[in-house]
């Protein structure tokens, strides 16, 4: 279905997923060097803890899902569990979160998976992959398809576990400082672009770059870079991508629903009692529903903005540029799949749900969609 630019901007309110939040589970141990937590029913050891994120603090939905697991986690063990939370660069650089935890220089991060392929392909799947999942069916993978028991067995070669915990929903396609009319307008294009959506768009004549959000703005405001993807109307209004580039496209074809994984080192996690563990992964899971609520509510209001008061144009990405997208997207899958067991073996578990997911979903939902949502 072609979706017009006029009908996208109007019906941008449209409302997204919700999520099942998990509840924070009691329970705990006793012992000379444990206090009473009061509300939260359970009693346990003061634990302190460090927890970098790959994002500025004003982007407070991003940073924020540190912010909220550490709240929550000190609510719930009555202050015996603390997390300080530090914003990009402030320890280490957005794109070492995975590293510093690796190394014991923080004991969690919130950071998407994709960042670090260089590890291991199948890290993206810790995220999105181009022409993938929704964020219900990707939740839904990973949590009830095997999915996180996957990526998990993967972060443990490299000492970490990771519990999602942040969620934007589908992304929007990026901001370009000159309109792109087809294929051929991307050859040379330099773009700020993570994760496989970054090697498609490299196979489709892009140069790529990977840089964290404090770097992107001066990046494309002295052309260093011609476009950039980021998240979606709410941060990137933040950011102000619309001072320097007025053409912000879609779909955001490469992440259509975004998860992102609380990362943290095995030995701390370990370490922690039984109770603390549970919380800790109880909190996660309300941080994830909350994240996703706070973009979709907040994503159509920026939108209107961005085109009301900024000037921003929306525009649909060229019929031919998401054909070559949609095969080399395959090809790339299956080459790695071809050459890495492990990937193969994520991206077969991928694929099957994904085939099932969509074969449901192209009937009752969309459906439905078609019909409710032209009427608006």
């Amino acid at each position: 279905m072609t979706i017009k630019r006029r009908d996208f901007i109007k019906k941008a309110g449209t409302g997204a997923a919700g999520v099942a939040a998990l509840s924070a589970c009691g329970g705990g141990e006793t012992g000379s060097e444990t206090q009473a937590t009061g509300g939260a029913g359970i009693s346990g050891p003061r634990v302190s803890w460090r927890l970098a994120t790959s994002f500025p603090e004003s982007l407070d939905l991003l940073h924020g899902a540190g912010v909220r697991v550490a709240r929550r986690v000190e609510e719930l063990t009555g202050g015996n569990f603390t997390i300080r939370v530090y914003q990009a660069n402030e320890i280490v650089p957005a794109l070492q979160v995975m590293d510093a935890v690796m190394q014991g220089t923080v004991q969690c991060g919130v950071s998407p998976g994709y960042y670090y392929i260089g590890k291991n392909p199948a890290l993206a799947f810790d995220t999105a992959i181009p022409f993938g999942l929704s964020t219900r069916q990707q939740y839904a993978w990973m949590m009830h398809g095997g999915g996180l028991e996957l990526l998990n067995s993967i972060y443990a070669d490299f000492g970490v576990i990771s519990f999602p915990c942040n969620s934007t929903g589908g992304q929007m396609g990026g901001w370009f400082r000159e309109p792109v009319g087809s294929l051929a307008d991307m050859a040379g294009l330099r773009f700020r672009i993570p994760g496989i959506g970054g090697e498609i768009m490299s196979r489709l004549g892009v140069t790529v770059q990977n840089l964290g959000a404090p770097e992107i703005y001066p990046a494309l405001e002295r052309g260093a870079i011609d476009a950039t993807e980021w998240v979606g109307p709410y941060d990137d209004e933040k950011l102000g991508f619309y001072q320097v580039a007025k053409n912000y496209y879609y779909p955001g074809w490469w992440e259509p629903g975004v998860t992102m994984g609380l990362l943290i080192s095995m030995d701390a996690y370990n370490e922690l009692p039984p109770a603390y563990q549970e919380i800790l992964q109880s909190v996660c899971g309300e941080t994830f529903a909350d994240r996703l609520a706070a973009y979709d509510h907040a994503n159509p209001l920026a939108l209107q903005r961005l085109v009301n008061d900024h000037g921003v144009v929306v525009r649909e990405y060229p019929q031919d540029i998401m054909d070559a997208a949609w095969r080399e997207s395959n090809a790339y899958l299956e080459e790695q799949a071809a050459a890495d067991a492990t990937f193969r073996q994520v991206f077969e578990s991928y694929r099957t749900f994904r085939d099932a997911q969509w074969s449901y979903a192209q009937g009752n939902e969309l459906a439905y969609q078609v019909s409710a949502f032209n009427r608006v």
